[in-house]
């Protein structure tokens, strides 16, 4: 597969060139990308083999009645296919006057950077949010009013709870709230007095607390039209892989550039206990998939 960034000519070469200290600074900028929402357990196979790699899901073979004279029946494995694609290439380049290199002297930490590494991180979250939320499985829509919005929100996250619960969603779940969900939720004494019930304490990647089996977290960058999101992080996975800083002088401009390339991709990973099979032994990916639900607030006047 080749894609609009690459060259038709040496489409199958991807950089592998990881910058270790990058990643420390963009990750707990990260909440719908973060490992708490998405896993990245195939990331090296992606820095390995190129710009797909293939997620292979083994059926559950079915168990039989051991009768005599009958004996027993061979079945032989079945697998199904799944792509996960690098689709994104952001990058970003700044050209450094000489009378603004004293701005990089503290490499990492300095103020071009580190707006670079923001400026980033915010497109990978908004582009991870985005594949969750369109795989989602939709929940009534929550009415909320002024009087009742935090038990109305509190009551919709254990609505989650409970469709994550029917269909063996194991423990390791986070929701994602809206800031304004957030400003009513934490009214509710379950979650204001999380430390009693769960575990309180904002923390990285904008975890607001830990209650009912769920991490709790926030953040600006919600889908369109979804209010509160909740799953687990086995049912997304974000791969991604950064070229580094790189630095040289600019042939226009008497300056020099910096400049950073950001390849990533994400998908939802199907089940076969969950997820439909096709004949071709790939999975309808039209269809929600069971281990993320989401919902939509309709706020009432006041609130």
């Amino acid at each position: 597969m080749t894609f609009a960034y690459q060259n038709a000519a040496s489409h199958s070469f991807v950089p592998e060139i990881w910058d270790a200290e990058l990643l420390v600074a963009f990750d707990p900028l990260l909440v719908w990308a973060s490992p708490i929402v998405s896993n990245n357990k195939y990331e090296g196979d992606i820095r390995k083999k190129g710009d797909v790699v293939h997620i292979n899901s083994l059926l559950r073979p079915s168990v039989g009645d051991y009768k005599l004279p009958d004996g027993m029946t061979a079945q032989r494995p079945e697998t199904v296919d799944q792509k996960l694609p690098i689709t994104e290439a952001k990058y970003l380049q700044v050209l450094v006057e000489d009378a603004e290199r004293i701005q990089l002297a503290s490499g990492l930490d300095s103020p071009i950077n580190q707006q670079m590494i923001r400026s980033l991180a915010r497109e990978a979250d908004t582009f991870m949010g985005g594949v969750i939320a369109r795989s989602a499985t939709a929940l009534p829509t929550v009415k909320a009013t002024a009087e009742n919005a935090p038990q109305a929100l509190y009551s919709a996250i254990l609505d989650m709870m409970l469709a994550l619960d029917d269909n063996d969603i194991p423990a390791g779940r986070y929701v994602v709230v809206s800031p304004r969900v957030k400003r009513y939720l934490i009214e509710h004494p379950a979650v204001a007095n999380a430390a009693a019930y769960g575990e309180g304490g904002v923390t990285a990647n904008g975890v607001v607390a830990k209650l009912a089996g769920f991490t709790i977290l926030t953040t600006t960058a919600m889908p369109k039209g979804m209010d509160i999101v909740a799953g687990h992080k086995e049912f997304a996975t974000y791969a991604s892989q950064f070229s580094g800083f790189r630095e040289g002088q600019s042939e226009k401009y008497r300056a020099d550039y910096i400049d950073t390339l950001h390849l990533y991709g994400g998908k939802i990973v199907r089940y076969p206990e969950l997820d439909t099979k096709k004949a071709d032994n790939t999975f309808d990916e039209s269809k929600p998939t069971k281990g993320i639900v989401k919902a939509a607030v309709e706020w009432g006047a006041a609130a």
